[in-house]
């Protein structure tokens, strides 16, 4: 909650954080519904599902959770809210896209792989949006950056080890691995590269207008005062 209450305009990015989450899920989702393979933690929350039962977004939440508390036990310190926040979210806005009445998976390859391209993107720029907030890195990403600490491996090496992990179970337990794995692997980060970028000079575009907005509702109401 510090991290929250210490920025500048805390309702706005708390708005917006909350905006980009719900676009990611919604991103997440359409790659799922495809049914041409997901990515490897979206695997993993699939394979559980399909072993165990409980919903996809309940096991986003309970895997998210782990993973918060396997980083607050090695860095000796609690995860951040807006850890903690995506976590819980981005599992309640998943199972609510699923439960959507139209949301299918499409009769042709063609149109499953319109789908997947299209929440591919939806969610880069989900992801995009919720960073530029700057209310904290999600469960994963947290779990990545202590991990990276702790050993001294770089952040890709890192990512990399645990994704492979994450991948290998949930194909164990029976998750969606296929061609769109490779895909979303390929595209994603060139995706979240184009995103972040743009999403941040919006998040600065939209906080500095509304600071204007308000300098000048204020210079107009002094102005009238001194008429």
């Amino acid at each position: 909650m510090k991290s929250l209450i210490s920025q500048d305009k805390p309702v706005e990015r708390l708005v917006i954080f909350i905006l980009g989450l719900l676009i990611m899920s919604l991103g997440i989702v359409l790659v799922i519904t495809a049914n041409l393979g997901s990515a490897p933690w979206d695997i993993l929350n699939i394979g559980l599902h399909l072993q165990f039962g409980l919903t996809i977004g309940s096991w986003a939440i309970i895997v998210g959770f782990f993973i918060l508390l396997i980083a607050a036990i090695l860095s000796k310190k609690f995860p951040p809210f807006g850890a903690l926040l995506n976590m819980v979210l981005v599992g309640v806005f998943i199972d609510f896209f699923i439960l959507l009445p139209y949301m299918n998976t499409p009769s042709t390859l063609f149109t499953r792989w319109l789908m997947f391209l299209i929440g591919l993107i939806i969610m880069g720029y989900g992801m995009g949006i919720y960073i530029s907030a700057k209310l904290g890195a999600g469960p994963r990403d947290s779990l990545m950056i202590v991990l990276s600490e702790k050993f001294g491996a770089s952040i890709a090496k890192t990512r990399l080890f645990m994704e492979a992990i994450v991948l290998g179970i949930g194909w164990i337990l029976g998750g969606p691995v296929s061609w769109g794995t490779i895909i979303y692997a390929i595209l994603i980060g060139r995706i979240a590269g184009w995103s972040i970028p743009q999403c941040t000079k919006w998040m600065a575009y939209i906080l500095n207008r509304n600071e204007r907005t308000v300098k000048n509702i204020q210079q107009q109401k002094m102005e009238r005062e001194a008429k």
